[in-house]
């Protein structure tokens, strides 16, 4: 299991979240086996999280360099709202 968590690690976030998806409709669409389907949930959990991880970094890069308007430099959470 540690090689898959390591290969996931590597991922972009582009890719993993492509991944993930796949993974999102195989399931949807019942055609795997008990056995694979429940492996593919776990490599989709850990997908998840690694995107989630990802945009949190991606976050916290952001919130530490703001550009204002008037092009105006500061180190203020982004609201991204």
């Amino acid at each position: 299991m540690a090689d898959a968590a390591s290969d996931i690690q590597s991922l972009s976030f582009e890719a993993a979240l492509a991944e993930l998806e796949r993974i999102v409709e195989q399931l949807e669409r019942g055609e795997v086996e008990l056995e694979k389907s429940i492996g593919l949930y776990e490599r989709g959990a850990a997908l998840k999280a690694h995107c989630e991880a990802r945009l949190k970094e991606a976050q916290l890069k952001v919130d530490k360099l703001v550009v204002g308007g008037d092009g105006s430099v500061s180190a203020e959470p982004a609201d991204m709202d």
